[in-house]
């Protein structure tokens, strides 16, 4: 394709110059990230040496991990971008300490094997378990914004595995107390001591924070879409929720 005028490139020449696709360039356009500076007489998307540094910026920004609604925020400075950096790299930093424990596992086992010729099944389902966590974690994001998911790794490094324990344990008495509430009305006094209980639980997990809670609200309400085994592993009875729910609503406001 040949350059209409200096420093004017049409698309095919553009996408080649800046090492993209076409198809991500139309992306872009749709989605407002990157304009083409005008049209041709023939209706064809004309770009600028301009569109070139702000190409070079998302480009830089989707290496990082940075989907491209933030980075559409960015451009727009509707978000600070130390902030969004400095976040980021939490995120980055929580995934690599993650490949490294999995990483140091299969080390463990791969020694294991080559000083014995039975092999270390207790350390097998320690690989399999630090690869499942990471992967239980994963199909998660996609209802967190990248603020929230960075809040979330952050209080990670909080959360044990005795504390985790001790949750478990809290929420499934709470779901028991619940259940032999059923025929309570609501509104009542034990109704509204269970909810209290559902809420401090809640904000155990997201810290009281609304972006958390916005993210884990719409996790929860596309429920039937999550993987099979994490429907299997949250399962609250159809009941239960219906009354926990007419609880919190009827809940006095604060």
């Amino acid at each position: 394709m040949k350059q209409t005028a200096k420093g004017v490139y049409r698309i095919q020449e553009f996408a080649k110059l800046a090492g993209v696709t076409v198809r991500a360039l139309h992306h872009y356009d749709r989605l407002g990230l990157l304009k083409p500076s005008g049209r041709s007489d023939s209706g064809y998307r004309l770009y600028r040496d301009r569109d070139l540094a702000r190409l070079e910026q998302i480009v830089v920004l989707k290496v990082l991990g940075l989907p491209l609604k933030q980075i559409g925020r960015l451009l727009k400075r509707e978000s600070p971008l130390v902030e969004t950096l400095r976040r980021q790299q939490t995120v980055l930093f929580e995934k690599r300490r993650q490949l490294d424990v999995a990483i140091d596992a299969i080390k463990q086992a791969e020694q294991s094997l080559l000083t014995s010729r039975e092999p270390d099944w207790t350390l097998f389902t320690h690989i399999v378990r630090e690869i499942e966590m990471q992967n239980n974690t994963e199909w998660s994001k996609k209802y967190y914004s990248p603020e929230a998911q960075a809040k979330v790794e952050e209080r990670k490094h909080r959360w044990s595995p005795e504390l985790q324990e001790r949750v478990t344990k809290a929420w499934n008495t709470l779901l028991a107390d619940i259940e032999a509430a059923l025929g309570e009305d609501p509104t009542s006094p034990t109704a509204q001591a269970l909810a209290a209980r559902w809420r401090t639980l809640v904000e155990g997990f997201t810290g009281g924070d609304q972006e958390i809670q916005k993210g884990l609200n719409k996790m929860w309400a596309d429920k039937e879409n999550w993987p099979t085994q994490e429907r299997e592993r949250f399962t609250i009875k159809p009941e239960i929720q219906e009354f926990i729910v007419k609880a919190m609503k009827s809940a006095p406001r604060s």
